[in-house]
């Protein structure tokens, strides 16, 4: 039963997750990537426990989460370093 609530989460997460981020218009995408590398870090928690769950599944989801989560964080602070490139005086 574990299992089912673990996996219910983890496919609603990925159904919340592509309608918040299909609904940011293009032009404020950039400037909101600081407060998702928030939220991805508070992800990157999350699927740190729950690589902690019983039973193998869990693990290797928790696995592929923390490496999705660290992607996006990494790629969130390098387009949000970019972009304040932009803005400085030559």
């Amino acid at each position: 039963m574990d299992m089912i609530n673990i996996l219910t989460v983890f496919i609603l997460a990925i159904f919340v997750g592509n309608e918040i981020i299909n609904k940011v218009p293009p032009t404020l995408h950039t400037p909101l990537m600081s407060g998702s590398n928030a939220i991805s870090g508070i992800a990157i928690v999350g699927a740190i426990i729950a690589t902690k769950v019983d039973g193998e599944l869990g693990t290797y989801l928790g696995l592929v989460a923390v490496v999705f989560a660290t992607i996006n964080v990494v790629g969130g602070f390098m387009v949000t370093d970019r972009m304040l490139k932009m803005f400085k005086k030559k």
